[in-house]
């Protein structure tokens, strides 16, 4: 005979509550429900400030920093970037917080450059890695800071791998502030391991690699970032290409959320970008890092 008492707070009528054996079998079956609810649903990271999001899709817009959906990540087990030990001929960083916003448009150009010119290259979106800040070993003293770097914990030793095995980097960076996104500079900063070797008293690892900068961002600042980001990399021994930095602006009198629309239909930056990445595989070709080897005396701080 069915029960006619109405269900209490928990969904389950009054009559269970006298067959403890039922109960929890209802009670085990509602659990497994919401397991299994837990399981299929996906799990979806901001790259930009971390929010987390739930949902068979990411939020149009991030609800806590307005980035698009494209910044988001499906959330899974953190994986530590390897090097598998394979040479490549550039590595492009895209050194902006947003890995798919305006700075990436400036990115994707160059990289259907390398794609056109049929060169090997490997980009990373440095939103999407774990890079922490530097330890400052060398503050302490001038042997603590070593390479390898002492930090292991993160994937830049596997940035660093690549960065000394490929040919040439082209660093793309937005302006913050008259300046490099901070980031890049986290980056930048854990690449003191590399630029300490000659301080010791050991070989260069960088001298002779090829260097290419593209800026872009809304107004001004693009040749102090510019001048900031080749600053590190000159003190590794890179050669900056010629004419191997552009940048572009769009301008204070425009609405910022009008900036992504401009650069991806500006042929000046996709004629300029070309034109840096074709002169920066022009000096690859010139084989300097071999030519130069053992004739450069370094003059690091």
């Amino acid at each position: 005979m069915p029960c006619m008492q109405r269900a209490g707070r928990d969904g389950i009528c009054p009559s269970i509550i006298l067959h403890p054996r039922k109960r929890c079998g209802a009670i085990k079956e509602k659990s497994r429900g919401v397991n299994a609810l837990r399981i299929m649903m996906k799990v979806w990271r901001c790259t930009v400030c971390g929010y987390l999001h739930k949902g068979d899709e990411p939020p149009e817009e991030c609800p806590q920093c307005s980035s698009s959906a494209a910044n988001y990540v499906e959330k899974g087990d953190p994986q530590r970037l390897r090097y598998d030990g394979k040479r490549f001929e550039v590595l492009l960083i895209n050194g902006s917080t947003h890995k798919a916003h305006n700075t990436s448009v400036v990115a994707d150009i160059a990289e259907d450059a390398l794609k056109q010119e049929r060169i090997s290259y490997r980009r990373f979106n440095l939103s999407e890695l774990e890079i922490q800040r530097c330890w400052c070993c060398y503050s302490m003293r001038d042997s603590a800071c070593t390479y390898p770097c002492r930090n292991q914990l993160d994937d830049v030793p596997a940035l660093h791998e690549m960065l000394l095995s490929c040919k040439a980097v082209i660093v793309v960076s937005p302006i913050n502030w008259n300046n490099m996104s901070a980031r890049l500079k986290d980056f930048l900063d854990r690449l003191t391991c590399i630029q300490n070797v000659c301080l010791l008293g050991k070989k260069s690892l960088a001298c002779g690699k090829i260097l290419g900068i593209l800026i872009n961002g809304h107004e001004d600042g693009a040749l102090k970032t510019a001048m900031d980001v080749y600053v590190y990399f000159q003190q590794m021994g890179f050669v900056l290409a010629p004419y191997g930095f552009a940048y572009r602006t769009h301008g204070a009198e425009h609405h910022a959320e009008e900036d992504n629309s401009f650069f991806r239909s500006d042929e000046k930056l996709r004629k300029d970008v070309g034109n840096v990445v074709g002169n920066v595989l022009e000096t690859i070709a010139l084989d300097a890092e071999k030519r130069l080897k053992g004739r450069i005396a370094c003059v690091s701080e």
